[in-house]
């Protein structure tokens, strides 16, 4: 989730498919659903987002790397073969190496072994390039979505924001217009939210949207695809 971290507690939640997730308290905001953070970002990212795309070498923006779950996500897809990943995170704000280290993604998803190589990546100095193996290279950056100024370079965004009505500044036609010239011809943009509102913002800046079925505690989601 994209937002600032700076001086606000964060409490450890479990979530009803048992993996963790953290609650900003001054947003009163969990950072995944608590009906279930890795069914969420499963459904959503990887099964909406990543496999949308029908090509092997696939760049992937996500905005708002937050606690690492999705982008270990779909680590794991390099690790399976099913795809190559350059991987590019936003996030103005990273979490602390111990409460990335207690979140326990890694052991959650099966893996316990890929926690050293993960944590290695997500506390990696910003702008640099993680050569991971699998076919999977990671970089973040330390600024926020409205400064993205990339152009055609991007087949998947992973739209990982807290809530529309938590921060409505991330969730606007200017922000998505940014993202839909970042994405090449043919790219999709995934978010969790189903908000007519995100829809029509979407829609105003070209993105053609539908609405899969939503992952567990949810009934929709929203998936915008950047016509050929």
């Amino acid at each position: 989730m994209e937002g600032s971290q700076e001086k606000v507690p964060l409490e450890m939640v479990r979530t009803a498919d048992g993996s963790n997730t953290l609650r900003n308290t001054a947003l009163d905001e969990p950072y995944h659903s608590v009906h279930g953070a890795l069914q969420e970002s499963w459904h959503v990212f990887i099964t909406h987002g990543l496999r949308a795309v029908d090509r092997h070498e696939v760049d992937v923006l996500e905005v708002g790397l937050g606690t690492g779950l999705n982008m270990l996500l779909t680590w794991l897809q390099c690790v399976e073969g099913k795809c190559r990943v350059c991987y590019t995170a936003l996030e103005p704000h990273p979490l602390p190496r111990p409460l990335l280290e207690a979140m326990d993604h890694c052991a959650q998803c099966g893996v316990p072994t890929l926690a050293g190589p993960w944590l290695e990546a997500m506390t990696n100095a910003p702008g640099r390039l993680f050569e991971g193996f699998g076919g999977f290279r990671f970089s973040w950056r330390q600024t926020g979505v409205q400064t993205l100024e990339d152009t055609a370079a991007f087949d998947v965004v992973y739209f990982d924001a807290f809530a529309p009505d938590k921060q409505p500044e991330l969730w606007t036609s200017a922000v998505f217009g940014r993202l839909f010239r970042a994405l090449r011809p043919g790219g999709v943009l995934v978010t969790y939210s189903a908000k007519g509102s995100v829809r029509r913002s979407l829609e105003a800046v070209g993105f053609a949207v539908d609405k899969p079925a939503g992952p567990p505690g949810k009934r929709q989601m929203l998936r915008g695809r950047k016509p050929l």
